[in-house]
């Protein structure tokens, strides 16, 4: 009687053994609940934002001094940094030698002058004989020719002089331009010639300009900007100082490049700003903020809402049964918190904006809608 006893109580124990297992098996086949996240609609809105381009600040206008005769520096006639005015006097070069050429060039010319008139008395003379035939053809033809001679010596002396009048002249340099002056490369008593390094450079400073790279594709934009007459009212340009300071006066296109970079793809462009205070200086880093607007609405979304992952970009959208479905998009600028989707999205779709790191492709989520639209 006892086995029968044994083998009840292990078919029972079997039993409730088999309906744990199966208890377990069920809890474990249950769907989990859905994910709660924070979602918006997809919409359109005002996509007014800047495109930034690094420049470099440069004068409309810049004039190196060089010398044109060689010699001594005996006078400078400027401060260094100071704002000088077309025709100023700013550097002397020793005149000795050249205004005793000069002189010597204008005494010559006096004695080929001389020469001359004693030509033209003896030309004259044996003409005035040769129509009475009283003199023979030879010497009226010597004659003749002494004093064509006379002329051609008279002609060269002249050019000599102007020559070395010229020498003499750039002994002293003057201003070709007004602008501001650097420092001077030379001091009282260097020797300096034609060809060597400049003695010093003139740049206009008001206005000044600012010079940016743009990509090819960018040309008909700042074509339409250097064409547009009130660029300077509503601040499409704005130049950003190394500091990070706006500078407070607006730039217009001065100047687009007549030839596009074969081997970069760019093409130079120069922004002109007013330069009152001289804040602005040749060579100074900065960039130029180009105001972007297509004048159409655009879908914006909050940048929070993207994915990244292998440089690619997506978004999860909430569908049917309020499963979420990965999406990649195309992105454009960013404008504060939200960025322009130029391909991927349409306009009422609804996104999941908080949440994202909790969900995967096909979950199921609870959504908890964001009134904040992405306009």
């Amino acid at each position: 009687m006892k086995h029968p006893i044994n083998l009840a109580i292990s078919g029972s124990f079997l039993a409730l053994l088999l309906t744990a297992c199966g208890g377990d098996k069920n809890q474990q086949q249950a769907p989990p609940p859905p994910t709660a996240v924070t979602a918006v609609k997809v919409s359109k809105g005002s996509a007014v934002y800047y495109d930034q381009f690094p420049a470099t600040v440069t004068a409309l206008l810049q004039v190196d001094i060089q010398p044109q005769v060689a010699g001594n520096i005996t006078g400078i006639f400027f401060q260094d940094g100071q704002h000088v005015s077309k025709g100023q006097k700013l550097y002397t070069i020793d005149p000795q030698q050249y205004r005793a050429t000069y002189d010597q060039a204008v005494a010559n010319l006096n004695v080929q002058k001389a020469n001359l008139n004693r030509a033209q008395k003896d030309a004259d003379r044996y003409n005035t004989l040769a129509q009475q035939d009283a003199v023979a053809k030879q010497l009226v033809d010597n004659a003749n020719a002494t004093l064509e001679a006379a002329k051609m010596q008279v002609e060269a002396s002249q050019a000599t002089i102007q020559q070395v009048a010229t020498n003499l002249k750039y002994t002293t340099i003057y201003a070709p331009m007004d602008g501001t002056i650097g420092i001077s490369q030379v001091r009282l008593g260097a020797a300096v010639a034609p060809g060597s390094t400049p003695l010093n450079t003139i740049s206009s400073d008001n206005p000044i300009a600012a010079d940016v790279q743009i990509d090819e594709s960018q040309i008909p934009r700042f074509l339409k900007l250097q064409n547009q007459p009130n660029v300077v009212r509503d601040s499409t340009l704005i130049l950003v100082l190394p500091d990070g300071s706006k500078y407070p006066y607006p730039g217009t296109v001065k100047i687009i490049d007549r030839a596009v970079d074969p081997q970069t793809g760019t093409l130079r462009v120069r922004v002109a700003f007013p330069n009152t205070n001289k804040q602005l200086k040749v060579g100074l880093n900065a960039n130029v903020r180009v105001k972007n607007s297509s004048g159409e609405p655009q879908l914006l979304i909050p940048y929070q809402s993207v994915t990244e992952q292998m440089s690619e970009y997506f978004v999860f959208v909430v569908g049917d049964s309020s499963k979420v479905s990965q999406k990649k998009v195309t992105l454009g600028a960013r404008i504060n918190g939200q960025v322009i989707v130029k391909n991927g999205l349409t306009e009422g779709e609804t996104i999941v904006t908080e949440g994202t790191q909790k969900i995967r492709d096909g979950a199921k989520v609870q959504v908890t809608t964001n009134e904040r639209k992405s306009e």
